[in-house]
């Protein structure tokens, strides 16, 4: 490095005339002072520094020792102390037995939460991706009802063949969509295409949760939608009554939404540790490797002996591997052991449990619908099927006012002034032999009640 001491640029103390005894004996932060450099002006320089400068350097006789001039102009110094050597650079391209999801052991708390970081915990967990696919599925279909016949008619054509991108149609495809980006995000954020003219609704479309920001305006009540413009900076977006927001159970203090799996990356974090620690394991000794341990002999008899045995012993594995059995016979004390036989694996079941039983409280679905059979029976019991009921109803009570709107703005885009209303799908968890059985009962009490009804009128 040419140029002027380099401890200019950072406030050398020489310079600044404040020079103290254990500054005077620390080495200089630079290799060489020069003026005049061939390569342009120095950073001191550049700084505000003069030659002068240096040289009422109170350290000046002590730099003066050892300069020398290099025919252009260029004052070297060679430094009395010898360079800390620098530690060796980490290995980087070696495998540190690590699972792949990374991110979930260095998940911070924070106000918005990382859609990153909760998609990765779905991708880790297939236990977590299955509750949210059947969350989606068991919501249900949504229609809609009106005082006029003919609309109602044509408005339920509308949610039955309305353009979803993707390949899909229907406010069902659209809700499967929005509602996962609800559960995963913590909210979903969706906008309706107008058609030209304004007459009709071409379209409904689901967006990136990520990319959107909220901002509240004077009134409590109301709020702006922005995204990302031209230049990529937060702008309000033009046409906010086309844009659908839905937060999922927001605070207080934030508009945006809480994730269905805010309390599961350390969980998660824990689940795969488990699970790589265990297929690394079963990569070490899965597959059995023999330790063939032969006693007696020295010398070259000895080495001789042992290079026998593991041509013998080689062979009976090849043959082995090919479907015949071959025996292995050896004179003297041979030991055969298997690397790794004698230590003790970790028992898993439990602590995996324990923590599968942290993310199924958290979906909120039996367990048994997710595959894991930990009950005696497998049966759905009704305080099961209430629990989620009253779940999937809490859903359903949250995609309602989005479902409204685009029913409203449909309607009036057509001209219909009258009243609606949104109707879901019955939530159907029961047994259907039971269901049968119920049916039967109340058919026979039927005509019971009829025989007894008409044997009193006589």
């Amino acid at each position: 490095m040419s140029g002027l001491y380099a401890g200019v640029m950072g406030g050398c103390p020489a310079l600044a005339g404040t020079v103290t005894e254990t500054e005077r004996d620390a080495p200089p932060c630079g290799e060489c002072i020069g003026i005049g450099a061939a390569d342009g002006p120095c950073e001191g320089l550049r700084a505000g520094a003069k030659a002068a400068d240096v040289l009422a350097c109170r350290d000046r006789e002590r730099l003066a020792a050892g300069i020398g001039n290099d025919g252009r102009g260029v004052l070297r110094v060679k430094w009395l102390k010898k360079r800390e050597e620098t530690a060796p650079a980490a290995v980087q391209l070696r495998d540190r037995e690590h699972h792949p999801f990374r991110m979930l052991g260095e998940y911070v708390p924070l106000r918005r939460g990382e859609v990153g970081l909760y998609r990765a915990v779905r991708e880790a967990v297939p236990v977590v991706d299955a509750a949210i696919c059947k969350l989606i599925r068991m919501t249900g279909g949504v229609t809609a009802t009106c005082g006029d016949k003919e609309a109602e008619r044509e408005l339920r054509e509308f949610l039955r063949t309305v353009a979803v991108g993707r390949g899909q149609f229907g406010i069902n495809a659209f809700l499967d969509t929005y509602m996962d980006s609800l559960l995963v995000c913590g909210q979903a954020v969706g906008e309706i295409v107008p058609a030209v003219g304004n007459r009709e609704i071409a379209a409904l479309l689901c967006g990136r949760a990520e990319d959107i920001e909220i901002r509240e305006r004077e009134s409590p009540l109301r709020f702006t939608i922005c995204g990302p413009d031209e230049r990529g900076q937060m702008a309000e977006l033009p046409y906010q009554d086309l844009l659908l927001f839905t937060p999922l159970n927001p605070e207080t203090d934030s508009p945006y939404g809480v994730s269905m799996l805010r309390s599961l990356p350390f969980l998660s974090d824990i689940l795969m540790k488990i699970y790589n620690t265990i297929g690394v394991n079963w990569e070490r000794c899965g597959n059995v490797r023999f330790a063939v341990t032969c006693q007696g002999g020295d010398g070259v008899s000895a080495a001789e002996r042992s290079r026998q045995l593991a041509e013998e012993w080689s062979r009976a594995m090849r043959e082995t591997r090919g479907g015949s059995v071959r025996d292995f016979v050896a004179v003297g004390g041979v030991d055969i052991r298997v690397i790794g036989g004698d230590a003790p694996i970790l028992d898993s079941e439990v602590p995996v449990r324990q923590i599968m039983e942290q993310i199924v409280a958290k979906t909120g679905i039996p367990p048994f619908m997710l595959g894991l059979s930990w009950n005696s029976t497998e049966r759905m019991s009704a305080q099961q099927a209430d629990l989620l009921t009253t779940e999937i109803t809490a859903i359903r009570r949250t995609l309602t006012p989005a479902v409204e709107r685009i029913c409203r703005l449909w309607l009036r885009m057509h001209g219909f002034g009258c009243g609606f209303e949104v109707v879901w799908d019955d939530i159907n968890l029961q047994d259907q032999v039971e269901e049968a059985k119920a049916a039967l009962y109340r058919e026979q009490a039927r005509k019971l009640k009829i025989e007894n009804d008409a044997a009193e009128k006589r």
